[in-house]
């Protein structure tokens, strides 16, 4: 991974290439980057604890994802390239200060940062336990490893390299898993010996309820996750500046509905290995041990080999789409934008690549000190909907949505999502979570705000409204 890495950053000689690899990204790399970036520690690691937890209902946090991803593909992607492709934009803020304000950008800048570097800590998380099982490293050297492996080949060529390295990452990950899923479940006695030995519970594992076989809804996972990763998928900034490299609409709905679909599919797979976990492994001291445990011991040596490295790969490359949101809004959001306007473009393509690595050592050290990686992520992507839902959506289909409302809809959401967060907990209170109450409470406040403000003349220039 890292040598691709570098081999393919020497291509890259202005920013130009660094954040939006020239525009000229095909479907088959549209879809290769953005299936990568999608399948990380939460889809595998997490998904597959969720699914020795909670069952079959640890579908939905993937499969959540999917159903963003299809909107993004054939409504909102195409949408946000052509806009990036006919302002010059690079950056997801580069969109939000040309449609409503640099206040609106600074904002939204920092509070991505602040969720970004959650989102990454989980990735690190992941790969330390991964190697924790495989090789016994200590939390810190496995976090230290991965964020040494994610930065080198980043900081190296951006989103071109990325593109390239996730290619090969996507391939050993979709093998490792097809591989290694038959083989562990015949290895286990096949589906019904699965069923019955969980079913019959353990010692230190008693026995799920018959929620766990239902696909809709069992403990915290299920339907639910569509309030939380829904809008997540279709804003993240990490994926639209992806989308930002395509080189046409095509290859947005070719390459990005292609992911939607294979997620759809994937979504199953690490439920299915947490579940056959529980069967052979009941008892972990923690279910986030599940899918390393398995591919670690209840598959051949080969095939364990081959899905730990589809695992390292998943889990790495989405924390390079991490490392990409953070080092373009560093440098092209703040120091451009704020530090320096009279950057040359070299001067902004070493910043990045600074900024690559600021974000890498932060994202260690946060990882150091987080507990779990659905944790991390769930926080994520809370403020990820919350903060961009709303501007991103109604600066597109809005013609007269302005800045006020904007960030009346961002304060507004975030205020009510951390109440929830911090009384009731992630959990949320009847069905409803911190997520989803955030998002509806910003959509409420920026229709209520735009009603009472009623503006005479668009927004801007009026170019990016829809």
């Amino acid at each position: 991974m890292v040598a691709l890495g570098v081999y393919v950053g020497r291509r890259v000689k202005n920013s130009e290439g660094f954040f939006v690899a020239g525009r000229g990204l095909g479907p088959a790399l549209v879809f290769s980057t953005m299936l990568a970036a999608n399948i990380g520690a939460g889809s595998t690691v997490g998904a597959a604890g969720l699914g020795y937890r909670d069952g079959l209902a640890a579908w939905w946090w993937v499969g959540a994802a999917a159903v963003g991803s299809l909107v993004q593909a054939f409504w909102v992607g195409p949408l946000m390239r052509r806009e990036a492709e006919s302002r010059g934009l690079k950056t997801l803020g580069d969109y939000l200060e040309a449609r409503y304000s640099t206040t609106v950008r600074v904002i939204v800048a920092a509070l991505i940062w602040v969720g970004t570097l959650a989102i990454l800590a989980g990735q690190l998380i992941a790969m330390s336990t991964l190697l924790t099982v495989v090789a016994g490293l200590p939390k810190w050297a496995g976090c230290v490893l991965g964020g040494v492996v994610m930065t080198a080949y980043f900081s190296a060529g951006g989103l071109l390299s990325s593109a390239w390295v996730n290619l090969m990452q996507l391939a050993v990950l979709l093998v490792g898993f097809a591989v290694a899923l038959p083989v562990a479940l015949s290895n286990a006695g096949g589906w019904d010996a699965v069923v019955a030995s969980v079913n019959a519970g353990a010692v230190n594992a008693p026995a799920p309820g018959a929620g766990f076989w239902s696909l809709w809804e069992n403990g915290a996972s299920g339907w639910k996750y569509l309030a939380l990763l829904g809008p997540a998928f279709i804003i993240s900034p990490g994926l639209l500046q992806k989308i930002f490299g395509a080189r046409d609409d095509r290859a947005v709905r070719i390459g990005t509905g292609a992911n939607a679909l294979a997620l759809l599919a994937f979504a199953f797979v690490p439920p299915v290995m947490g579940i056959i976990a529980r069967a052979t492994h009941p008892g972990l001291a923690s279910e986030q041990l599940a899918l390393p445990t398995l591919l670690m011991y209840d598959v051949p040596v080969a095939v364990g080999a081959l899905g730990l490295a589809a695992l390292f790969s998943a889990e790495v490359s989405t924390a390079d789409a991490i490392l990409f949101m953070l080092s373009t809004s560093l440098s092209q959001d703040l120091y451009r934008r704020f530090v320096n306007r009279a950057a040359s473009d070299a001067q902004v393509l070493r910043v990045a690549r600074g900024a690559a690595v600021l974000g890498g050592t932060l994202g260690v050290a946060l990882a150091l000190v987080a507990q779990t990686i659905i944790g991390t992520l769930s926080f994520f992507y809370s403020v990820l909907g919350v903060c961009l839902f709303v501007p991103v959506m109604a600066g597109l289909f809005v013609r007269r949505f302005r800045a006020a409302e904007a960030l009346a809809a961002i304060g507004g959401g975030m205020l009510v999502m951390l109440a929830l967060q911090l009384t009731v907990g992630p959990g949320g209170a009847r069905g409803v979570t911190p997520a989803l109450a955030g998002v509806l409470t910003s959509v409420a406040v920026a229709v209520a705000a735009h009603l009472v403000m009623r503006p005479s003349t668009p927004a801007g220039d009026g170019r990016g409204a829809r």
